[in-house]
């Protein structure tokens, strides 16, 4: 279903990091191809080992180790993508994207491509139905961006909320009709 398809995926430093290996499994059972960007932060939940081995793709995290001789990373990786999907999406990460703050790898290969983005964001319900990450989460989709969940349900903490990220099948489903609506 998505095979000959290349998929960029961010994933960002929270506890919903972990489900990016059921992500990556499965994006890779339909046939895509996954390059996996992990922030640092990501890198205290859930190890690029275990991303790069179920994607068998070099997992990218540093913004100034060159991919190949003589190429820029985020450059490289930004002409890659048929689209970029972050899930988890922390409110930082959704914040410095909208403010066009670049300063890791993952943030300037989106500013750097023009493909489609999907952002799947995973936080606290008090974090993400703060005003501020509302109004950022209105501006990307009002400069294309798309988003998908979260959901509402048991949060890391124990709480109930909204915050959950959203079931993989879905952000799969969503990844799908992004992708052939880029194809018409």
């Amino acid at each position: 279903m998505l095979k000959g398809k290349t998929i960029i995926l961010g994933v960002t430093g929270g506890i919903a990091a972990y489900k990016s290996a059921k992500l990556v499994s499965r994006l890779k059972d339909l046939g895509a191809n996954v390059i996996v960007i992990m922030t640092k932060n990501a890198t205290g939940f859930i190890t690029p080992l275990t991303l790069q081995t179920l994607s068998q793709n070099p997992v990218y995290i540093d913004m100034f180790k060159l991919i190949e001789k003589a190429e820029i990373g985020h450059i490289s990786l930004s002409k890659r993508g048929d689209i970029i999907v972050i899930a988890p999406a922390t409110a930082n990460i959704i914040g410095k994207i909208v403010s066009g703050i670049a300063d890791d790898l993952l943030t300037s290969t989106v500013m750097a491509s023009t493909c489609q983005k999907l952002i799947a964001p995973a936080m606290h319900s008090t974090m993400y139905e703060n005003p501020i990450v509302q109004q950022n989460i209105k501006n990307l989709e009002d400069m294309g961006f798309e988003f998908i969940g979260p959901e509402t349900g048991k949060l890391a903490g124990g709480d109930i909320g909204i915050g959950r990220l959203t079931n993989i099948e879905n952000i799969i489903n969503k990844i799908i009709e992004i992708l052939k609506i880029k194809m018409d």
